[in-house]
């Protein structure tokens, strides 16, 4: 994502590649491997290429390059990394640096959001055949990843789940009491906005299944959209994906039953089991 805004800032200033690489003392090639996010980022290569591009507010700059700093920066993820799919490290970094993350989600609850037991059984769906101590570092990474949305910095979270997440019984009962309980909780949190997707309002805005759409704060840094499959993942960052994805977001939070009806809707399940 670094490297998307560096060549956006690039080419919206009609500089070649070569000038840029003259700028900070390299090849053309590294531009190229900086743009396409193969290269680690040095701070002052990023300072300078901000200045070649007329980047000047201390402000703006700021926020740049500390997203170059958390990407040449080992995540917290990475002791994991026997565990965690290739393919699921890039959206991870990108969760860590988004501002707004919303989310709608058909089957599952998303993993922001689940509780530890429902964790277990879930990733015990997917790989039931691992060594217990694999999955319980799976599990592990699952609960060390949702300290996103309490530290001081969190990020707003905005999720719609399918009356079907709430209703499949993950684990059995007491699995799903457990995870409707932690909702509950979450609901209490400052920063996430929880919304159910009833059985009755039928078909609705999200017929192509679950996404992620992520939003950040740096200057110009585009949206992007995560959508997770069996054994790989898409990233889309095109304006046209981005508007397509944004309208449907838009309008779940609408058929969707209201915020404020959620703790109701949670606690009616609750007494139901």
């Amino acid at each position: 994502m670094v490297g998307t805004q560096l060549r956006r800032l690039r080419e919206a200033k009609g500089i070649t590649g070569e000038k840029a690489a003259e700028t900070i003392r390299a090849s053309h090639s590294k531009i190229s491997r900086m743009e396409l996010g193969r290269s680690p980022f040095k701070q002052r290569d990023v300072a300078d290429l901000l200045t070649l591009y007329g980047i000047t507010a201390p402000g703006d700059r700021e926020k740049v390059l500390e997203l170059a700093r958390q990407a040449s920066a080992p995540g917290w993820w990475h002791q994991y990394s026997d565990v965690l799919p290739g393919w699921f490290e890039p959206y991870l970094g990108l969760e860590q640096a988004a501002r707004t993350i919303r989310n709608y989600e058909a089957q599952f609850v998303h993993g922001l959001l689940q509780c530890e037991p429902y964790a277990r059984a879930f990733i015990g769906i997917r790989h039931g055949d691992a060594d217990p101590d694999d999955l319980e570092r799976r599990v592990a990474m699952r609960m060390r990843r949702q300290d996103l949305l309490t530290d001081g910095d969190a990020p707003t979270l905005w999720a719609i789940m399918d009356e079907a997440v709430l209703t499949r019984p993950i684990g059995g009962r007491d699995v799903q009491r457990a995870q409707l309980e932690h909702l509950l909780a979450v609901c209490d949190l400052p920063n996430v906005t929880l919304q159910i997707m009833p059985f009755h309002i039928g078909g609705h805005a999200a017929v192509g299944g679950p996404f992620t759409l992520l939003r950040f704060d740096a200057p110009d840094l585009p949206d992007v959209v995560y959508l997770e499959h069996l054994t790989s993942a898409m990233y889309l960052d095109k304006p046209t994906d981005i508007d397509d994805y944004s309208k449907v977001m838009n309008t779940l939070t609408i058929q969707a039953a209201p915020k404020e009806a959620t703790p109701a809707l949670l606690k009616g399940m609750l007494d139901e089991l």
